[in-house]
């Protein structure tokens, strides 16, 4: 007897809960330390975030007319990290994708053509689900 696959395509991609995902890749990144430093010293704070994604949120509010400007020191601020990271995703993950969330976080605007980023939203996903 042959067995059949029946796959879904067009199944609406899980949407993330703000909260969850902004606690859960704090997690994985500094395991919510808002002084972190990387070893490099390159990436800073709750998200590890780093001097490119300032000043890419930067230009990203600019082209919206909004005239609010992250600093590099915000990255140490919970709040501030969390205004960059709505920043970052709403302009690149309009749809709030939640698999496409953690791994744009993690690999860019292209995160989710990165075969690397898959292991880095493995461990993501498990902090979200607990």
């Amino acid at each position: 007897m042959a067995m059949f696959l029946m796959f879904s395509f067009g199944a609406k991609a899980e949407k993330y809960d703000f909260e969850r995902l902004f606690n859960a890749i704090a997690q994985v990144e500094s395991k919510g330390e808002a002084n972190a430093v990387n070893k490099k010293g390159d990436c800073v704070g709750i998200l590890q975030i780093t001097k490119i994604l300032v000043k890419e949120c930067n230009d990203i509010m600019k082209k919206k007319g909004d005239a609010r400007r992250f600093t590099l020191k915000d990255r140490y601020s919970v709040e501030k990290s969390k205004e960059m990271f709505k920043v970052y995703q709403d302009y690149y993950n309009k749809e709030h994708n939640l698999e496409k969330g953690i791994r744009i976080w993690n690999g860019g605007y292209n995160g989710m053509k990165n075969p690397r980023t898959k292991a880095y939203y493995n461990k993501v996903i498990k902090e979200y689900r607990q």
